[in-house]
């Protein structure tokens, strides 16, 4: 009777041919984040994934596990021979064990016989230690339709009993969908959206735009910070910083006041797409939700557009304020969003932004611009940061 973790796939299961590269992906990154706590085998057996490892490190486990993409649950199990003698014996344990938590009246058994060998099926099987568990549980009921508590008993190469279900954030194991450069503001929405990609398997870095000395460091010591609660997430990311006050500065002087902001996101589009291509980079994301702010308008997100030709990836696109904030929150990232740090955005914010650009119009006011300079001069100033 040995312990171990179990662990759910979630869409990887639907991979088809792919599926050993999905779960070989995702074995390396379970791997990197509990090789320095310390593990005896990670192996898979008909559908899941199981950790062999000393039961003290299971809680610490369990917590870094949860936040690998790829990974829907979680389970401490027991595994046992194919041995109806010693599912009981463990049935037995590990509902001691959940009984002595408390609030548990009732329970239901659930079978799954994956090995079709096995030659008492599922239902016979659950009726045999729904059996078990009355004898031994005088003040346990079953209920079928609403129970407090599961048991569930796996029965494939090994048989698994496992009551707990920790849950994960599912999606796809990171760098399965390409590599992509996440505009990161010091705002609540950016570290949303590049979690979100992350979680469909996109492998994250990041490049965040500043005004110093209008801008403060402390204002790019929280940006750093928010990368490094990413990181928790996506592994290590690379943080490119450029200054782009010189870009504000040429605008501000050339162009009509309230083409400020679309004409500076134009150019951070530019600066980002020549840093993704050189660097391998598939797509640009942004955490632009529809109608949000002035540059946020079908307008604006189409002249925008026109800057680049490199996808531009926007998964808050649809979700308003309240949704986005639930999900800093979860992710730990919204305290360190609302610190009273400025960003390169307040710096020349015009009164009144033109939320309807035409391109025509904003191409003729950076005609006014030497953009390619001005472009290449950010990029040659900018530092280049690890975090992790």
């Amino acid at each position: 009777m040995d312990k171990v973790l179990s662990v759910s796939l979630g869409e990887i299961a639907l991979k088809g041919l792919n599926r050993k590269y999905f779960e070989n992906q995702l074995i390396s990154q379970m791997k990197k984040v509990i090789k320095d706590i310390g593990y005896n085998k990670i192996y898979k057996e008909q559908g899941k994934i199981y950790i062999e490892a000393e039961e003290i490190h299971f809680p610490q486990m369990i917590n870094r596990l949860k936040k690998v993409f790829g990974l829907v649950y979680i389970s401490p199990c027991i595994r046992v021979e194919k041995d109806m003698d010693e599912v009981a014996k463990a049935s037995i344990e590990i509902m001691k064990d959940r009984v002595n938590r408390g609030d548990v009246s009732t329970f239901k058994v659930e079978t799954n016989r994956a090995d079709k060998k096995f030659p008492i099926k599922s239902p016979e099987i659950s009726r045999q230690m729904g059996g078990v568990i009355l004898t031994n549980f005088n003040d346990l009921k079953v209920d079928v339709h609403n129970p407090d508590v599961y048991l569930y008993i796996d029965i494939k190469q090994n048989c698994y009993i496992y009551i707990d279900k920790i849950k994960g954030y599912g999606g796809l194991p990171i760098g399965t969908n390409g590599k992509g450069l996440l505009l990161l503001s010091g705002g609540i929405d950016s570290p949303v959206a590049g979690f979100l990609m992350a979680k469909r398997g996109v492998e994250i870095s990041c490049i965040h735009y500043h005004s110093y000395p209008f801008t403060s460091e402390r204002a790019e010591d929280k940006v750093k910070s928010l990368a490094q609660i990413l990181s928790r997430y996506t592994g290590k990311i690379t943080m490119y910083s450029v200054n782009v006050l010189d870009i504000q500065k040429s605008i501000n002087a050339k162009c009509p006041e309230d083409e400020m902001t679309i004409l500076s996101r134009r150019f951070m589009m530019r600066i980002a797409e020549k840093i993704a291509i050189k660097n391998g980079m598939n797509a640009l994301i942004t955490g632009e939700s529809l109608g949000q702010v002035a540059s946020q308008t079908i307008n604006g997100i189409s002249v925008t557009n026109a800057a680049v030709n490199l996808p531009i990836l926007r998964p808050l696109i649809g979700l308003d304020k309240v949704e986005i904030i639930d999900i800093a929150k979860d992710i730990e990232t919204f305290e360190t969003s609302i610190l009273p740090f400025e960003d390169c955005c307040t710096v020349f914010l015009p009164k009144h932004p033109v939320t309807r650009p035409k391109l025509q119009d904003i191409e003729v006011s950076e005609s006014a611009l030497n953009v390619e300079e001005l472009v290449d001069n950010a990029i040659e100033r900018m530092e280049v940061y690890t975090i992790d």
